[in-house]
């Protein structure tokens, strides 16, 4: 995938669904993963031509990982001049020796959320934007349905209430493995988890479960996503 693919394929996501406005100033989650650091690159590239202006900053929420080095990061948004911010919190200590759940993922993306929304808010940013791509999107939907007992993919764009913020999901139309082509062409500075459940969590599952099945059914993954954009616009993803 080079520049221009990725930049259609955002474009897309956000024409689609009508995720950036005149004068929005748009927070981007950054994990330090390839997902992110591709989404930074295209919105950036895509502020200089896009016909509505926004404004960008950049927040990594610090979950207090031992040995994590931020640095070449923190030059790569120098580069791409976006302001930068890091949010130190002592996640890990209270997820993982704290609490010691033995199902941390849920604990953590909750408390990692709160940290963004409240930095976001405090730089007076309007919306956040997460890196989720079309793989994203029908694991979650394939995860809510095998374990929850409901078919509830995530939105392309979420209102919070309670935040007063609209999370955005610019990366639909993305394929996770366009997203590595893109990370490895352009030399990103791709951040590998430190997470100790890493690879090991019920997304792994069914991402293992769905390579599995594609095995014998090519079109899988374009039926689901067919599926989740189908529920969108019918209106069932409220």
């Amino acid at each position: 995938m080079n520049e221009q693919e990725l930049l259609s394929a955002v474009r897309k996501g956000i024409d689609s669904y009508n995720l950036i406005e005149n004068n929005d100033k748009i927070a981007i989650g950054i994990s330090g993963g390839k997902d992110s650091l591709s989404l930074a690159f295209a919105l950036k590239a895509l502020k200089r031509f896009y016909p509505r202006s926004f404004d960008l900053v950049a927040i990594t929420v610090d979950v207090g990982f031992k040995n994590v080095d931020f640095g070449p990061i923190s030059a790569y948004f120098d580069q791409l001049e976006i302001p930068y911010y890091i949010v130190k919190t002592d996640i890990y200590d209270i997820v993982f020796e704290t609490r010691k759940d033995p199902n941390p993922c849920s604990l953590c993306s909750k408390m990692r959320k709160g940290a963004l929304n409240t930095k976001a808010k405090e730089l007076s940013c309007n919306k956040v934007a997460y890196a989720h791509n079309k793989d994203d999107l029908i694991e979650t939907a394939l995860m809510t349905l095998f374990f929850e007992g409901q078919f509830h993919p995530f939105k392309p764009n979420t209102y919070l209430d309670r935040t007063d913020l609209h999370v955005i999901r610019p990366m639909l139309y993305v394929d996770e493995p366009d997203i590595i082509k893109f990370a490895n062409n352009y030399s990103l500075p791709v951040l590998k988890s430190p997470c100790p459940v890493d690879g090991k969590t019920k997304r792994e599952y069914i991402k293992n479960m769905i390579n599995e099945l594609s095995k014998d059914n090519k079109f899988l993954r374009e039926n689901l996503f067919s599926s989740c954009i189908k529920y969108f616009k019918d209106g069932l993803c409220q």
